[in-house]
């Protein structure tokens, strides 16, 4: 199952007898909730889906965005027409971490059929609508597990074991700015991986072979275990996203350096060096 679709394939696919559930993801990391700019203008019959309060859970000790509880989300996403039998197409503004972490997060819920708009709004040249759908209920029940997930501990162990890939910017990696968390720095032996590297100027994501290549280059091999994680596990989706559209398995490390970095008895690497 590929997991993105070109503008022009969701075009086609929605004018055909069994168009995908298409969900709004559009967020900013900090700023206000981007609901108003949906109902301004969306691709026609997409239902708005809000990150920090749908695809999250509260702020914590787990992290900025942790996972959320699973029967609020399942009921957040039969509301929004979400059922397992029906493809799913999620898009955002254009970066699409945040349509990444709702892929991800349906699918490790379980849900076999989602994809990410390649490029998100900004690539779509189709119709946009002001009109807000009323989608009939989904009958989509989470069931967690299919795919991997990390825990801290997890993720320290697999650093030293596995390749344990740190989507956030390199800066952040080395420690030299920290404008979010209480500490600067990295996991020791995790391997900086910014996330904006998996995608080309267009927008678009690199070909698959073009990302196996960029990932290979990392010190990835025939028999790498993958992790990921970012600030708080949405970026970090979207490296997920990238190793998969390069065949490559991978697990999420959700609650990523905003949980890691609460805990002053976890070590703190920095500089350029996994270790």
């Amino acid at each position: 199952m590929n997991a993105i679709i070109s503008a022009s394939d969701l075009a086609s696919e929605l004018a055909g007898s069994n168009p995908p559930v298409l969900l709004d993801v559009r967020w900013q990391l900090g700023g206000p909730n981007l609901r108003p700019e949906y109902e301004k203008a969306h691709i026609p019959g997409a239902v708005f889906v809000d990150l920090d309060s749908e695809l999250a859970g509260p702020a914590g000790a787990a992290g900025r965005h942790p996972l959320p509880d699973l029967e609020a989300f399942g009921t957040a996403m039969r509301a929004a027409g979400v059922s397992a039998d029906r493809a799913v197409v999620v898009y955002d503004g254009g970066l699409n971490w945040a349509a990444a972490r709702a892929w991800w997060l349906l699918r490790w819920a379980g849900h076999p059929s989602v994809r990410v708009l390649d490029g998100g709004l900004a690539a779509w040249d189709g119709p946009l609508t002001a009109d807000v759908p009323e989608p009939a209920p989904g009958t989509f029940a989470p069931v967690p597990g299919a795919l991997p997930l990390l825990d801290a501990d997890g993720a320290a162990a697999l650093a030293r074991t596995g390749l344990l890939l740190d989507a956030r910017a390199a800066e952040r990696y080395r420690g030299e700015v920290e404008p979010i968390d209480p500490v600067g720095g990295h996991i020791p032996g995790a391997v900086s991986a910014p996330t904006t590297e998996n995608v080309a100027e267009s927008g678009l994501f690199r070909s698959a072979t073009e990302l196996a290549d960029r990932f290979k280059a990392l010190g990835a091999t025939a028999d790498s275990e993958f992790g990921v994680y970012c600030g708080s596990g949405v970026s970090g989706a979207h490296q997920v996203l990238a190793l998969a559209v390069a065949g490559i398995p991978a697990a999420l490390y959700v609650g990523s350096w905003s949980e890691w970095s609460r805990d002053g008895s976890r070590p703190v690497a920095t500089g350029p060096d996994p270790r």
